[in-house]
């Protein structure tokens, strides 16, 4: 088991926006915008579905750290904290997902 945390990919995240373009990758995402970064997001997800669906555990593995950095990429670029969406998640653990679900249906979300 490993001690590192996405709190942690957050800070990291979090330290690189302040860094060059040119020397940072997660920097050039950030310049790029929200969308960009969102579209990242969205090819590294279909990957890891694909792999998901062919059963590849290393790729899916592989993937999965793809999308965890890139959903918090779009989370620094969007002004959104980790802290923020871990506080739904817990929010949302005090009720059944169906009607957790039936909620956002009515509520328009």
């Amino acid at each position: 088991m490993t001690d590192f945390t996405l709190t942690a990919l957050a800070a990291i995240i979090a330290q690189r926006a302040g860094a060059a373009a040119a020397s940072s990758y997660t920097k050039s995402l950030l310049e790029a915008g929200p969308a960009r970064v969102a579209k990242k997001l969205g090819e590294e997800a279909v990957e890891a579905v694909i792999a998901a669906v062919q059963a590849d555990r290393q790729a899916l593995i592989c993937e999965s750290a793809d999308v965890f950095y890139h959903l918090l990429v779009l989370f620094q670029a969007s002004g959104i904290s980790l802290d923020e969406v871990l506080a739904e998640l817990e929010r949302r653990t005090g009720q059944s997902g169906h009607d957790e679900k039936a909620a956002r249906t009515t509520a328009g979300v």
